[in-house]
């Protein structure tokens, strides 16, 4: 049934529907959460920002991990003749979707703090969207999808109301960033060793490694801006655009990074990536921030 679903998909996905295929499957990928995620950061509400991010966090450590137990084969890798799209998106195994937990758990989550039916209704929308996105694709069965998004959906809807708690309450916070930057950290480093010594799955494991490192930078970070920064919303339009440009232009050369990297040595410089992401993002950036004057600081 779902092989039929996803060949009934193939049919239907030319031109338009295609190129709205793509559109949608963009709107749940790395480069534009991290966009989305610092204008919530530096822009709308920090508080929301955490809880929004952790939403997507914890909800990606849950579907890879998954992914790491289950090993679910790809489509394309079972049926050749299923003509997949996008393929260089399709990391990983395929159960569950990383992209419709992430829209799920990222567009929901926003909506939330939002506040308001429309929001959470146009939310669901586009979560829903971003699935249908990944089958036309091909890249996932219909199973995949379904999963991804009760994920996300539940992390958005039942998380982020612990994490506003956690937010208001600066010593439970404090704990919070400590604990998980440390165990996600570690984590993340057993499995870096794994990895490159050749002892683990990397197509099991190498994503999940690589979102716990993100996870033990981002609490670093946010542990470094509750103690040393807090700094407060810049309510100058041109600032608030310089501060985004300036920390997407830091994240972006981060990653860059990559290109000058040792084959030999990828895992490891995977790791220090995209914890070097998050702790820029949440910590060092508005650190920076404040002594350039972009924002202030109530510390």
């Amino acid at each position: 049934m779902q092989y039929l679903i996803l060949r009934f998909f193939q049919q239907i996905s030319t031109g338009f529907l295609a190129s709205c295929a793509n559109f949608f499957s963009m709107l749940a990928e790395e480069g534009l959460l991290i966009f989305f995620m610092l204008l919530i950061y530096y822009v709308w509400d920090k508080r929301k920002g955490f809880s929004i991010f952790s939403s997507l966090l914890c909800s990606q450590l849950m579907t890879n991990c998954i992914k790491a137990v289950v090993r679910m084969p790809r489509p394309f890798t079972l049926y050749p003749e299923l003509d997949s799209d996008r393929i260089a998106t399709a990391t990983g195994y395929s159960f569950p979707s990383g992209h419709s937990t992430g829209a799920a758990a990222f567009y929901t989550a926003a909506a939330k703090e939002k506040g308001g039916r429309l929001w959470l209704a146009l939310s669901v929308i586009l979560a829903v969207l971003v699935g249908l996105s990944r089958l036309m694709l091909r890249v996932h069965w219909p199973l995949d999808v379904f999963t991804g998004l009760v994920i996300g959906f539940v992390f958005a809807l039942a998380f982020t109301t612990v994490t506003d708690r956690i937010y208001d309450q600066k010593e439970k916070r404090i704990c919070w960033c400590r604990c998980f930057s440390l165990i996600s950290g570690l984590a993340g480093t057993v499995l870096m060793i794994l990895l490159s010594f050749r002892l683990a799955d990397p197509t099991a494991f190498s994503d999940l490694m690589k979102v716990l490192a993100l996870a033990s930078g981002s609490y670093a970070g946010c542990l470094i801006e509750t103690l040393y920064v807090s700094f407060t919303l810049q309510r100058e339009w041109r600032k608030s655009i310089m501060t985004v440009v300036l920390a997407m232009l830091g994240a972006a050369l981060i990653m860059a990074a990559k290109l000058i990297v040792p084959s030999p040595l990828y895992y490891l410089g995977a790791l220090v990536r995209y914890a070097l992401i998050g702790l820029w993002a949440t910590g060092l950036w508005p650190l920076i921030a404040v002594r350039l004057g972009l924002m202030e600081s109530d510390a």
